[in-house]
């Protein structure tokens, strides 16, 4: 299973450098796990950047994966993983998705760097 983080997602829709590293996990969506924190974040993002449609297609595309909405079991992994990781509260509910699914995490966030069950890629300027 395969979780893609916001920038990921975003970082393929747009196609721009690291989009190929994500396609792999995008493009399977039998093996995609979606956090509604995800689709929340990058709905946002392309709203501000472009228009409602635009964004409405970018989270129709992302709930072709499982959806998976915040649970209290995630809630409080997410707690745990932010205190021990100084994560802030978004990448903390999505790396606990995640683990709570057993999936690997895609990234090009530094703050995933060197965790367990991460793939990280370093965001090209």
């Amino acid at each position: 299973m395969n979780v893609v983080d916001s920038s990921g997602w975003l970082e393929y829709l747009a196609d721009a450098d690291n989009a190929e590293f994500f396609a792999a996990a995008i493009e399977d969506p039998s093996q995609l796990i979606v956090p509604t924190l995800s689709i929340y974040e990058v709905f946002t993002r392309i709203l501000q950047q472009r228009d409602k449609d635009s964004a409405l297609q970018a989270a129709a595309a992302m709930e072709q994966g499982t959806v998976v909405e915040l649970s209290v079991p995630i809630a409080l992994m997410a707690a745990d993983l932010s205190l021990a990781h100084s994560l802030p509260l978004a990448d903390s509910i999505i790396l606990a998705t995640s683990r709570a699914h057993g999936a690997v995490l895609w990234t090009q966030d530094a703050d995933f760097d060197a965790l367990q069950d991460v793939r990280y890629v370093r965001k090209t300027a």
